[in-house]
């Protein structure tokens, strides 16, 4: 819902606030007063474009501002998170033009582009001028009025989520097929590349703990010798540095009676002595496990080569990264030997799915042409109220060959407006007038059950007066009491309907124009109405058929 319209240096507008009702606003004033420059500053609120022409001062920068209530907007609120803009209970959408004629638009003071601002308000305003209610050029909504009255909206979005869960399977199918085409072109050198890698088999980090025991094995001889003479110098030397120590700590055993304090440098000679011998016999050991044969050097050089080989193949670095190669060409493999089986599945997925949405798109469409010629009925017997004797509306539904996002039919709104017997489209057959007539009745019909933006109306009632222009306020009255209605109009008829009344004048303030706007009271309301019936000076007849329009809400 509009709450709240600010505008700044707009056209002939300097400043002004204007707080709206949640049903059904009615604004009037004289022909160039500023209404269409309302629903101008409005516009710019939906995303369309502006340049500094509409600046009335060209030193300051032009500002519109709508606050908008979207605490149960769903729809609005999903957008808002997919553009991951925040979401306030109250939004505030602003466009400024600056002097330089630069846009920008913010939406809770996020910049945003005029395409996201135009797919946001979509959610939130619906603004039918003459000419332009694409509305009835649009399946979605054709298809969505129908089943509101046909009250098959639970069948219909059964069956739309049904048909993306369709969608999904066929795209799919073909992504597979797509896959097998182009893994038969590489599924030989697929193969190859598994099988020498099969075939090469390496552990964990084999290739580095190769490089390793090779630089080892390539100093067996040096590294034999050293642990040798170490051993020798130890253990097995002419003069063993073992047997030394053990013959002194024997020495000092003898002198420990006589001279006890040798008895402490006798304890740590022996574990020294302990000590070498342990490690003499782990030189031995290592001496031992030295391995100079020329036949396993040879061997772990060819595996290392043949690891170093397919590290630079495969443009890589490390054993793990070629093991990891390896087992995505396993997945490659299996899933190449397994497509024709998930082909054939998802194909029965498809059929099973194609059987569900023909039997639901039956249903849908055996339900939808039996309430057409109803709803159409409806909507000529209010066509006939409001000033379009002449107009027959039909819906037409065809069977269609293929399933859509809306069942697996066709829809149009037809329109002969003057009783010629030659249908065309409503767009086609109906003047701007008719357009917004046309569409008035259709959302009166299906305001209880259709989730609607705000609703903006742009002298629907042109070309009509009397009893005709009473109905079309009648009609914007009840649309008013599901959802909020903006109605700019000429017809007494009309305005007396409103729940909330605006008057746009221009008034001369500082030696210039500006244009104004004031929610009248119910005295107000009812002089202007007796005006726009009697003129200027309004006759008391005039008076009492004003308080006669006036609806009080």
């Amino acid at each position: 819902m509009l709450q709240k319209l600010l505008i700044r240096n707009y056209a002939i507008i300097d400043e002004l606030t204007i707080t709206f009702d949640e049903h059904l606003n009615v604004i009037t004033g004289e022909t160039g007063a500023g209404k269409s420059i309302i629903l101008g500053a409005i516009s710019l609120i939906l995303g369309e474009r502006a340049d500094t022409s509409v600046l009335i001062n060209v030193a300051e920068k032009c500002i519109v501002e709508a606050h908008f209530d979207t605490a149960g907007n769903a729809a609005f609120t999903q957008l808002l998170q997919e553009q991951e803009l925040d979401i306030e209970p109250i939004t505030i959408i602003r466009r400024e033009i600056s002097t330089s004629g630069k846009s920008r638009a913010f939406v809770n003071d996020t910049p945003v582009t005029l395409t996201i601002l135009n797919e946001l308000t979509s959610t939130l305003v619906d603004l039918h001028r003459q000419f332009d209610n694409r509305s009835l050029d649009d399946s979605g909504f054709m298809y969505a009025a129908l089943d509101a009255v046909a009250e098959t909206q639970t069948l219909a979005t059964q069956y739309q989520n049904a048909f993306e869960d369709y969608k999904l399977l066929q795209k799919q199918y073909q992504q597979l097929l797509q896959d097998q085409a182009a893994w038969q072109k590489e599924a030989d050198y697929n193969q190859f590349l598994f099988d020498e890698l099969e075939a090469a088999d390496f552990k964990e980090q084999e290739i580095e703990s190769l490089e390793t025991q090779l630089k080892q094995l390539s100093n067996a001889e040096l590294i034999k010798n050293t642990l040798s003479e170490g051993y020798m110098v130890l253990a097995e030397g002419e003069q063993p540095l073992t047997a030394e120590i053990k013959r002194i700590v024997q020495q000092l055993q003898h002198i420990i009676p006589v001279y006890p304090d040798a008895h402490d440098i006798a304890t740590r000679l022996n574990s020294a002595y302990e000590e070498l011998k342990d490690l003499a016999n782990e030189l031995s050991h290592l001496q031992e496990a030295v391995d100079l044969d020329a036949g396993q050097l040879q061997e772990m050089q060819e595996r290392l080569d043949l690891g170093n080989r397919l590290l630079k193949k495969h443009a890589l670095s490390d054993t793990e990264a070629l093991r990891a190669v390896h087992q995505q060409l396993a997945g490659i493999l299996s899933a190449q030997q397994q497509a024709d089986t998930t082909l054939e599945q998802l194909k029965a997925a498809i059929s099973q799915s194609e059987a569900g949405l023909e039997k639901q798109a039956q249903s849908l469409f055996k339900q939808r042409i039996a309430k057409a010629p109803v709803f159409a009925k409806d909507i000529n017997e209010l066509l006939q109220l409001i000033g379009m004797p002449n107009a027959a509306f039909k819906i037409e539904l065809q069977p269609a060959t293929q399933f859509n996002a809306f069942g697996k039919d066709s829809i149009q709104y037809l329109l002969d407006a003057n009783k010629s017997g030659k249908f065309a489209t409503v767009q086609k057959a109906a003047s701007g007038g008719e357009l917004s007539r046309i569409m008035l009745s259709i959302k009166t019909l299906t305001a209880k059950a259709l989730q609607l933006p705000t609703l903006i109306f742009d002298e629907v009632d042109t070309g009509i007066s009397g009893e005709a222009a009473k109905q079309v306020g009648i009609l914007l009255r009840s649309l008013g009491a599901y959802h909020q209605v903006l109605c700019i109009t000429h017809q007494p008829q009309v305005a007396g309907k409103g729940h909330k009344h605006f008057y746009v004048y221009k008034a001369m303030e500082q030696g210039k124009i500006n244009t104004r706007i004031k929610a009248l009271d119910m005295d107000e309301r009812i002089q202007l109405i007796a005006q726009m019936i009697g003129g200027e000076q309004p006759s008391e007849a005039a008076l009492n058929n004003a308080k006669e329009l006036v609806t009080v809400s």
